[in-house]
């Protein structure tokens, strides 16, 4: 069963490919996004290197209607401990931190 995590993002924060791939640089396993990532028109399997091997994830950018209180405005599911994302799974906030010995779990 695959995972969803969301992150609540401000549209001027969402990063670059550039600066996306700059902090996943700084995780413990190396991963390479795609060229075809574009910030907030992205919506489907984006495919990435991990390891040296094919693989990829589902990304897609939705607007968040309604005001949070900390304005917020663009969904994205995506892993960011920068670019000022907020992470949630199940309604729950997830700590980069915790996110991240997930993922190196997974890579086990």
């Amino acid at each position: 069963m695959a995972r969803v995590l969301t992150a609540y993002l401000k549209r001027t924060e969402v990063p670059t490919r550039t600066a996306l791939q700059q902090a996943i640089a700084g995780l413990p396993f190396p991963l390479t996004l795609d060229d075809g990532y574009v910030p907030l028109e992205t919506s489907g399997y984006l495919p990435c290197t991990l390891d040296g091997e094919d693989a990829g994830f589902d990304l897609r950018f939705t607007e968040i209607e309604g005001q949070r209180a900390d304005a917020c405005d663009v969904a994205a599911t995506l892993k960011a401990t920068t670019f000022g994302a907020i992470i949630q799974r199940d309604g729950a906030q997830l700590s980069p931190g915790h996110m991240l010995e997930q993922a190196k779990g997974a890579l086990v």
